[in-house]
């Protein structure tokens, strides 16, 4: 009788890939965590209990098949795990890296619920598409025809890089519109090395190129290329430009030098400490965290990219303020724990009221204290500020890590037609991504508000199909 490659979970402790210690890991911009041995991914996959209702599955944005490929993984059919990974996510080593687990597959894995520990799915993910990578099993897109429809993507991110594989796949000629020099988005310059090494995204942008994507970089819309000299190129455009109009507190001593926008920050960073690019703001130390006392202002995974970002740089002290308690926060808590890890304080319960500086240049950030007070409309306990208990955090440099909202489209592209929301994301049907202005679709941020790479990719391979559809309705009546 064959032996049961499954449900060892009861024999098999949950583990994780080695995590380099705080000490070394927070010398370099490295990933911290090693990769899995293949004995170890098969052990790992093995814990899997094949629910016969899989949450994993459920609960992922992009229903991703991972019962199926841990198995597969568990008995050695490597490869096969690969392609049935990659046939429902575009970038399954970047969501292996960066997604929220704990929140999502594994944070609702039916074995963790009884008290064994979830199936290690993320780390999982990220070894099948690396071996992937390593064995030569990637291979560039190859249509099986060319169609003569044309799609232009206004934004290089996660979600617009997701439409154009899909589109490419299917034979569609698609340029690719971003302002920056590197494609990628966030996954590029916000989100730092040490979750998501920058050759891994890097790697996917050629391979795009390579299947047939033209990019079309440094351009901005509306002073490079008009809204509606990209409409006439195409028979269909994607809006996937993300958000990226930073949050600011409107206090007193908040235009004081040496307060800066976190991503703002982190690009920098990024760009020097990734790519090695020469950046003025980072050499002359205005984007800088080496010997500076640093405050960062939030609570997100945004603000836990910045403070581990500063220790990396050399900071002399890290500290983070947050309205709420730990529990409370909306960042990852193993996050937190890594940041902890390697020498951050979070002031709890702290926000500011304002700035201090000195001859113009911020010296301190004025912190009332805080406690938690009745559940708000979001059913989280709201902050209430405790009356006397304000107190001075020094700071040489101050990073706001508020979140984004989406910039003046309608305005910057002279598009007064484009239908927006009252929050001024883009007013689009849900899983197509259409809009009212006709061939027009949006995906992702700029329509969701900021949110997850998961569902970037999600909301691009779904508007891809949606483009498709509708290419393959035109076609047919054409032929009639």
């Amino acid at each position: 009788m064959a032996k049961q490659p499954m449900l060892k979970f009861v024999q098999v402790d949950r583990d994780m890939p080695e995590k380099r210690t705080a000490d070394v890991r927070k010398e370099d911009f490295d990933e911290i965590y090693a990769e899995f041995a293949a004995a170890k991914a098969e052990e790992q996959s093995s814990r899997c209990s094949q629910c016969g209702v899989p949450y994993c599955q459920s609960h992922c944005p992009l229903h991703n098949n991972i019962p199926d490929w841990l198995r597969l993984t568990a008995t050695g059919r490597l490869e096969e795990a690969y392609v049935t990974s990659q046939a429902t996510n575009t970038f399954p080593e970047i969501c292996g890296r960066i997604c929220p687990q704990d929140r999502l597959c594994e944070g609702n894995c039916v074995i963790e619920q009884s008290g064994h520990g979830t199936v290690t799915i993320g780390a999982v993910e990220k070894y099948i598409t690396d071996t992937a990578w390593e064995k030569g099993w990637v291979k560039p897109t190859a249509p099986l025809a060319e169609r003569s429809e044309s799609v232009g993507i206004i934004g290089a991110g996660p979600g617009g890089l997701a439409a154009a594989d899909m589109l490419r796949k299917a034979g569609v000629q698609v340029t690719v519109y971003d302002r920056y020099d590197r494609a990628g988005g966030l996954l590029t310059y916000g989100i730092p090395g040490f979750k998501l090494e920058k050759d891994v995204v890097m790697r996917r942008n050629k391979l795009l190129e390579d299947g047939g994507v033209t990019f079309v970089m440094n351009c901005n819309i509306g002073e490079d290329i008009s809204f509606d000299d990209i409409r006439a190129k195409h028979d269909a455009v994607v809006i996937a430009t993300g958000v990226y109009k930073s949050r600011d507190l409107a206090m007193p001593g908040s235009g004081a030098t040496g307060i800066v926008k976190a991503l703002d920050f982190l690009t920098v960073s990024n760009k020097a400490s990734n790519f090695g690019d020469t950046i003025a703001e980072f050499e002359d130390g205005t984007l800088n965290a080496a010997g500076k006392k640093v405050v960062v202002i939030g609570g997100g995974d945004t603000a836990m990219d910045c403070v581990r970002t500063s220790i990396r740089q050399g900071a002399s002290s890290v500290k983070c303020l947050y309205r709420r308690d730990k529990a409370n926060m909306p960042g990852s808590q193993r996050e937190v724990q890594n940041a902890e890890e390697e020498g951050v304080i979070f002031e709890w319960l702290s926000a500011p009221k304002g700035f201090a500086d000195k001859d113009g240049t911020v010296s301190g950030v004025m912190v009332q204290r805080m406690r938690l007070g009745q559940p708000d409309a979001s059913g989280r306990q709201a902050p209430e500020v405790i009356e006397g208990a304000d107190y001075v955090e020094d700071a040489d440099l101050v990073i706001q890590a508020l979140g984004f909202e989406p910039e003046d489209l309608p305005t910057l592209w002279g598009q007064p037609e484009l239908p927006v929301t009252r929050w001024g994301t883009v007013k689009a049907e849900f899983q197509s991504g259409e809009t009212e202005m006709d061939g027009v679709y949006a995906v992702g941020d700029i329509v969701r508000g900021a949110s997850l790479v998961v569902w970037a990719i999600k909301d691009g391979r779904d508007c891809a199909n949606a483009i498709l559809e509708r290419f393959n309705a035109t076609s047919a009546v054409a032929a009639e």
